[in-house]
């Protein structure tokens, strides 16, 4: 596995991460309905265009399993393939992100108690708690920082 800035996003490189963030929202974020899935993945393309920094990582064949997004010191995005789970990617991704930008704060799903986990074993800790998403939703936010 290595681990790339994604200068130039193509719509083949998009299309790929598209699928690893459905793929990985399926298997992490079981609260959501197909539907509601469905929903927010027409938002994601613009998301990931618009991204100021976009990492992959990606397997021996140059193929995106894994990417995160940040903006400033804020990660916006962090999703794998569910197969890439458990083998250090999202550890590996998300150090990278806090030695290249600093990364120090981020937001998670309540309803996503691994993900949770995973970021409290790299330091965060939450500050804050919302009863909605950014977008209105019904899904408590834990707002964390290092």
């Amino acid at each position: 596995m290595r681990i790339v800035e994604l200068e130039s996003r193509t719509p083949e490189c998009l299309d790929r991460l598209l699928e690893v963030w459905e793929r990985s929202v399926k298997a992490t974020h079981t609260f959501l309905s197909g539907g509601e899935v469905e929903a927010i993945k027409a938002y994601v393309p613009q998301a990931l265009r618009e991204v100021p920094r976009l990492v992959a990582g990606e397997d021996e064949r140059g193929v995106p399993i894994g990417f995160l997004g940040a903006d400033g010191q804020r990660l916006e995005m962090l999703f794998l393939l569910p197969e890439a789970r458990g083998k250090g990617l999202g550890r590996a991704l998300l150090q990278y992100g806090m030695d290249r930008y600093g990364l120090r704060e981020l937001a998670v799903n309540e309803q996503n108690p691994q993900a949770r986990g995973f970021y409290e074993r790299m330091g965060f800790h939450v500050y804050r708690r919302t009863e909605t998403d950014e977008q209105g939703g019904p899904y408590p936010l834990l707002y964390m920082r290092l």
